[in-house]
């Protein structure tokens, strides 16, 4: 496979809106040639009875069960607002909207 050219590092460059030194474009035209090789040494690898994943290991949700517990009623948490309207905190309206 034919390496990455300053070329090619200099117009994705341009592409990102990115202004990128001469020896920068050289050092990032071997990166980039790397990178590329790790991923098709990866395309190699992977076989057709390997199925996608997003994660090398499986996930749980650690979340705790949904429960009603006691808590403040409506007048208490309105208890310390400067306004409140229909049992709500009530705001300065900034959108101009009804």
């Amino acid at each position: 496979m034919p390496g990455i050219t300053r070329e090619e590092v200099a117009h994705l460059a341009r592409l990102a809106r990115l202004e990128l030194k001469p020896e920068e474009l050289e050092h990032f035209a071997g990166q980039l040639d790397d990178i590329i090789g790790a991923v098709a040494r990866v395309s190699e690898v992977a076989d057709q009875d390997v199925p996608p994943t997003s994660h090398p290991l499986p996930l749980t949700n650690v979340m705790r069960v949904d429960e009603v517990r006691p808590s403040l009623t409506p007048e208490q948490a309105l208890s310390g607002a400067p306004a409140q309207e229909q049992q709500r905190f009530k705001v300065p309206q900034i959108l101009g909207e009804d």
